[in-house]
């Protein structure tokens, strides 16, 4: 996995935020080598038992996918969640080998990578966000940079706590 904690200066502000989100994405794919289908499902904290390695991984590719295709590109919502089960990727990723969630999140951040290849950073959202913003596409890559981190955060927990395992 590259390091980017030592950012050459040079480097322009798309190289930045895509480097730094690449980085996140790579540190939880590495967060889950090695870890066994049943680890992936294990919940192991009462008080939020859809947090699992597995939930996890597929909650940021559903994040992803949430900010490129709904939100930036306006394409309708396919999303696994509902108004009832607002975190049901979470949930039904259990029901999923393990190997195909980390591969289609994989899979969908390529896709992203060419996504924002192609376009530029000032270009908004075709819908809006809460408070009825149009944010550009520098915001959304900003946004799951900082979603991506702080669950790589839950993942360094749950892995220590699976097998012992820590990371940088």
């Amino acid at each position: 996995m590259t390091r980017t904690d030592d950012t050459p200066p040079a480097w322009d502000e798309r190289t930045q935020l895509t480097t730094f989100l690449d980085y996140a994405r790579d540190t939880a794919l590495a967060k889950c080598e090695g870890v066994s289908a049943e680890n992936a499902r294990a919940s192991l904290l009462p008080g939020s038992p859809l947090m699992t390695l597995s939930g996890l991984i597929n909650h940021l590719r559903w994040v992803e996918y949430y900010w490129f295709r709904v939100v930036f590109l306006g394409e309708e919502d396919q999303g696994p969640w509902t108004e009832e089960d607002p975190d049901r990727e979470m949930r039904v990723a259990v029901d999923f080998p393990f190997a195909q969630v980390l591969d289609e999140y994989a899979e969908q951040s390529a896709r992203h990578r060419e996504l924002v290849a192609a376009n530029d950073l000032d270009t908004k959202a075709k819908r809006t966000v809460r408070d009825g913003v149009h944010v550009d596409l520098r915001w959304i890559l900003l946004h799951l940079t900082e979603e991506t981190a702080r669950h790589n955060g839950h993942l360094d927990i749950l892995r220590e706590l699976l097998d012992g395992t820590t990371g940088d």
